[in-house]
């Protein structure tokens, strides 16, 4: 798919994976919403980008929020053809800890944001894409979501992540199956130890060892690379219900 004149739907847009997505939509030719919670980040993208942007803020787990922003991104650029998702959280916490089992609470947060909000996103974002009308292939849209290695190699307090995002993986041929009749191709991308928000708060000389873990760069990922992925995805028509790793050759050890 051409991205010169297609509008993409980019949740959790406003920061890390996600707005160099947005970033890579636009100097591609195309138009973007950002569907982020930080008001903050998503209105000051929309700003710098200009008219090729627009932000609507949604919870991706919440099924009013996000048919609206879905809604907002019909209303503003008539139409879908694109949709990203990136949104995620961790919450880190062992099965069993000094003071009991692991809050429930905290671990069902993760999946409602991580998967069941991949899935609301694609089933709403879908259902708009499939009237379009179709290329010489028949494709009328493309949804990449994201996963991680740690849907594979999940470290010691990870259940929940990975969880979450094995769930994700596990669920790329079968939406790509479901969605083949229409002409939706959908991948997810698992990337490995990115320099993103969520580990924004660590500190240099904790990052530069992390990426010294990578066998090759030795370095964290940069979320321009994530973007390129997604580039070659939405671009190469054969390209559909896979899960590719983007890791840099990582195995990640249990802790």
């Amino acid at each position: 798919m051409d991205i010169q004149g297609k509008v993409a739907l980019v949740t959790g847009g406003a920061s890390g994976l996600g707005a160099a997505t947005v970033r890579m939509i636009v100097a591609a030719g195309g138009r973007a919403v950002i569907l982020d919670l930080n008001e903050k980040l998503g209105h000051a993208l929309a700003a710098e980008l200009g008219d090729a942007v627009h932000y609507a803020r949604a919870d991706v787990s919440d099924p009013a929020e996000v048919e609206q922003a879905v809604n907002a991104a019909m209303t503003s650029f008539g139409a879908l053809h694109i949709c990203v998702n990136c949104a995620g959280i961790g919450d880190p916490q062992r099965t069993i800890g000094k003071e009991g089992p692991a809050d429930l609470a905290r671990f069902a947060k993760v999946i409602r944001v991580n998967l069941i909000g991949t899935f609301n996103v694609t089933r709403l974002a879908a259902w708009v894409i499939a009237p379009n009308a179709p290329n010489s292939d028949g494709e009328r849209g493309v949804i990449i979501n994201t996963a991680s290695v740690a849907a594979f190699d999940g470290q010691i307090g990870q259940a929940a992540y990975s969880a979450s995002k094995g769930g994700i993986a596990g669920m790329t041929l079968p939406l790509a199956r479901d969605l083949s009749s229409v002409g939706i191709r959908v991948c997810t991308i698992a990337p490995g130890l990115f320099d993103t928000p969520l580990l924004a708060s660590l500190p240099d000389d904790v990052k530069t060892a992390l990426g010294a873990m990578v066998p090759f760069p030795k370095r964290l990922g940069k979320p321009a690379e994530y973007a390129l992925l997604a580039r070659q995805i939405i671009e190469n028509p054969m390209l559909n219900g896979e899960v590719i790793r983007l890791d840099g050759a990582i195995r990640m050890a249990p802790k």
